[in-house]
């Protein structure tokens, strides 16, 4: 189930019709990037948290058959909601990438992974343990509305949301 990764500039320009119709969206450039896999895509499972990370490890407990976690962590700024053993984990169960809209840490463990990673930024306490969250509920992550089941494609250049599998 791994897609192709696709460069996003160039699937950019060459679907313009798709950009103005709302079917390809690029969220907003606030993510830095971490894992060895800098382009990664793959279908997108979604999950809602804030300050928790139970749900998060549950899901990369998970074979991910080249999905893509997309995690809205409220933008939280707080604690790290994504460390460095469940991204070693997610790595060997087969995810493509995972997207933290809030902080993880362990950067030097998730970096010498083979995983894409993307989070707002690092910050070195852990998140609580409470299994508070919701699974495969829209989000919304940088401006931009993510829904379970849509198309992650991301490189250097920045990250895209597709509703469907793109080709260029």
């Amino acid at each position: 189930m791994a897609a192709l990764p696709l460069a996003t500039a160039e699937v950019c320009d060459a679907n313009p019709h798709l950009i103005m119709n709302g079917e390809l969206r690029a969220l907003q450039p606030i993510f830095q990037i971490y894992g060895r896999r800098q382009v990664f895509a793959g279908p997108i499972v979604t999950l809602k948290v804030y300050e928790d990370n139970v749900l998060i490890r549950e899901f990369l407990e998970e074979k991910g058959q080249g999905r893509v976690l997309v995690v809205d962590g409220g933008g939280s700024m707080r604690c790290a909601i994504l460390g460095g053993n469940p991204v070693q984990q997610a790595q060997n169960n087969g995810w493509a990438g995972i997207v933290v809209n809030g902080c993880i840490r362990d950067v030097d463990e998730i970096n010498g992974c083979d995983i894409g990673v993307r989070a707002l930024n690092s910050h070195p306490m852990k998140a609580n343990k409470k299994g508070m969250g919701e699974k495969h509920v829209p989000v919304t992550i940088a401006g931009t509305r993510i829904c379970d089941g849509e198309w992650l494609y991301a490189d250097t250049d920045g990250i895209l949301v597709s509703r469907t599998e793109l080709t260029v």
